[in-house]
């Protein structure tokens, strides 16, 4: 055992309770680091051991600096990756008489008064989950977290990229300031292209002023030029044309292995698990709107069987053990190169085995998209972790969230909980001004407190909505008898049916039996077929720019570093040829099809096409806008008229235009002036820097 700064008990455990002769070199590197109290950020593939780099030096320290009480606590953004980790951190606790405990919405009221009454060592929870905990009445937060040392922030990629990413670190500052100290940060991440700024990001206000370093040890293995890439393994792009011919090719291949399957909707993982349960296969399903049991239950009996498929969106993409897992299967393509690289990593852990992955593309799009997501791979290309700009909803929220921690804050003091953390700074006086108009907050003297509108839009349950930053779209719960099946989309339940109405869900299709439109319940019973499965998806903001530039690369020739069937390839150059006209290695094309329609084809993705229709807003056709690829542009424009729209284009480009109905979707709009939050979204939307490319190019006039 090379790593001997560990604690000898630590050490003792590792040889003869693990069998493990030494670290691995991750493991091994951050063992100096994590004993010196830096903060740091962890990268490996997915099963690289970063969990045990982390843990290991942190028990370490536990033990020789004698620390007492609540001295860690691990951040995952899934409950069930947290359930799957208890049993094994609790088990390297137990080496030295140590205790962890799990803390989220799924525990119950009497393990949580347990949890106060003795403290544990290790607390695994969610951001969401430990905010709720400072805000709690029934909570002192100030004694349970006094002895806080480190916080450990689990695929902290899946938290940075998002919201939730600025909750999680404005939660942290707080919790820095009840205990009166920095925490240690430790983040453990798989895929990331900017590891430098996302180690910068979790520091937050101890950012170059605390130690922090990026431990990635290269791999040989690990494909040339990628930050935290899986080795080149075992990948196949096939084109099958339909869900059913997938589900053929699935049950069809790899008879007597275990198979993870991943698509990218809830309603094909519906639609593909029935389709393979009537070809005969043993499938399972794993969803989002899947409720807990059920997947808990599914997702265990997947890790116990051998011959069998799991059917799943990317709840599976994140550390969560299914078992030995023979082959990975796609279905389409994934919308980055990270959750590509995360799901190519679920395999090839077993001695001798390689990692692998199956591609199956359903259509011409999805093929083209696919080809172009592994070339981006085959050049050692990740994309880079970045937080969503101008998080002033948050804000918001956290200023709510601070006076309900504290009861009464002053309104010259309240900054000071984000220690300096920008925008948590005096940049957000106007919001608290706002606040304070609306009935949001009260004010005595100098003190600040929750209002009656706060109280009146997020005090349901104990405030329990001001805990989440998230909105989630209004579902129906699915009940057979007492059984909780999951949630489905009410559309379902008032479009026209013919005969009886029916869902599908868990894979099987039920007949509704009755509504409770009060409560939001829909009882079923099982049906033979027939069922329909449907979700809205409000997250989906469109390819980026990189992605669809390297499908315009696939469509003039290149090729990924991957093999392809003879039935990919075909239909890969049926769709080079029927759009040759669509692309030019020298610029973008605008194009007129046969059905007259004026489309310019930038390739530069969503964010870029919205920020480039409403720089050009006068020739973009004012209904059918914009897609990744394609900008509707209006019939009569020429390219006199086109030459001079366009060249002062680059000194003005613009946001993009938010609608009314894109607000619900930003959770404490309400709370922030309708100009701050308009300009939120807008900021949001907008993709500046690929729009500025594109209109740096040549554009070709072409008619088809």
């Amino acid at each position: 055992m090379t790593a001997d700064q560990l604690h000898p008990a630590v050490v003792y455990h590792i040889v003869n309770s693990l069998g493990w002769p030494d670290l691995r070199p991750m493991q091994q590197a951050a063992v100096d680091p994590l004993l010196a109290g830096d903060d740091a950020l962890l990268l490996a593939p997915t099963a690289g051991g970063k969990t045990e780099a982390a843990v290991f030096p942190l028990l370490s320290r536990m033990a020789t600096e004698s620390w007492s009480g609540t001295s860690v606590v691990y951040l995952c953004p899934l409950k069930a990756l947290l359930n799957n980790l208890l049993p094994r951190l609790e088990r390297y606790a137990e080496w030295l008489g140590r205790r962890t405990a799990l803390w989220h919405g799924d525990v119950t009221a009497p393990r949580r008064r347990a949890i106060l009454a003795s403290r544990p060592d290790i607390l695994l929870t969610t951001p969401e989950s430990l905010e709720s905990m400072l805000v709690s009445p029934n909570v002192d937060h100030r004694s349970f977290f006094s002895g806080l040392r480190a916080v450990v922030v689990d695929e902290v990629h899946a938290f940075a990229g998002d919201d939730r990413g600025w909750h999680l670190l404005a939660v942290l500052e707080r919790l820095a300031r009840v205990i009166g100290t920095p925490v240690q940060r430790i983040g453990l991440s798989a895929t990331v292209g900017n590891p430098e700024e996302l180690l910068g990001w979790l520091q937050g206000s101890g950012k170059g002023t605390r130690p922090g370093r990026v431990i990635a040890p290269k791999d040989p293995g690990i494909h040339p030029n990628a930050v935290a890439g899986p080795p080149p393994g075992d990948i196949e792009l096939d084109y099958v044309g339909s869900l059913a011919n997938a589900a053929t090719v699935i049950a069809s291949m790899h008879a007597g292995e275990k198979r993870l399957v991943f698509c990218e909707s809830r309603q094909t993982v519906e639609e593909l698990g029935q389709l393979l349960r009537a070809r005969g296969v043993t499938t399972f399903l794993s969803h989002a709107s899947l409720s807990t049991d059920e997947r808990r239950r599914s997702e265990q009996a997947f890790a116990e069987a051998r011959d069998c498929v799991i059917v799943s969106t990317s709840t599976l993409e994140l550390g969560i053990d299914v078992g030995d897992l023979d082959r990975v299967i796609q279905i389409d393509a994934p919308s980055t190169v990270a959750s590509f690289l995360q799901r190519l990593g679920r395999t090839g852990r077993r001695p001798g085995s390689v990692r692998n992955c199956l591609v199956l593309a359903r259509d011409g799009d999805s093929l083209v998209a696919a080809a172009a997501l592994m070339l981006l791979w085959g050049r050692g290309w990740v994309e880079p972790v970045t937080a969503p700009p101008e998080p002033r909803h948050i804000v918001a929220q956290q200023i709510l969230a601070l006076c309900l921690q504290q009861g009464r804050v002053g309104d010259r003091l309240w900054q000071q909980w984000w220690n300096g953390l920008s925008p948590f700074d005096r940049s957000a006086e106007p919001m608290v001004r706002f606040l304070v108009e609306h009935g949001f907050l009260d004010v005595d003297g100098d003190m600040l407190f929750i209002g009656p509108e706060a109280e009146k839009r997020f005090g349901h349950r104990h405030f329990m909505e001001m805990t989440t930053v998230f909105t989630s779209p209004p579902e129906f719960t699915v009940l057979y008898g007492r059984a909780d099946l999951g949630r489905i989309d009410p559309s379902l339940l008032t479009e026209e049916a013919h005969g009886d109405r029916r869902v599908l869900l868990g894979g099987r299709s039920w007949r509704v039996a009755y509504v409770d439109w009060r409560r939001r319940r829909c009882y079923v019973e099982p049906a033979d077929g027939g069922g329909k499965a449907r979700w809205t998806n409000r997250g989906w903001a469109g390819l980026g720019f990189e992605l669809t530039r390297a499908m315009r690369d696939v469509l003039l020739g290149s090729d990924p570093p991957v093999r392809l069937t003879k039935r990919a390839t075909d239909r890969l150059a049926g769709e080079r040829d029927e759009r040759s006209s669509l692309v030019h290695p020298g610029g973008n094309v605008i194009s007129r099809d046969e059905d007259g329609d004026l489309r310019w084809w930038t390739w530069a993705g969503f964010r870029a096409n919205a920020t480039l229709a409403a720089t050009l807003g006068e020739v973009v056709d004012p209904i059918h806008r914009f897609d990744d690829c394609q900008i509707r542009l209006r019939e009569d424009l020429t390219p006199a008229a086109w030459r001079e729209l366009t060249a002062d284009a680059e000194q003005r480009v613009c946001l993009p235009d938010v609608s009314e109905k894109a607000m619900d979707g930003l959770k404490f709009s309400a709370a922030l002036p309708p100009r701050l939050a308009t300009a939120t979204l807008a900021a949001r939307l907008a993709g500046t820097g690929g729009a500025a490319r594109v209109l740096q190019e040549r554009t070709r006039f072409v008619q088809i």
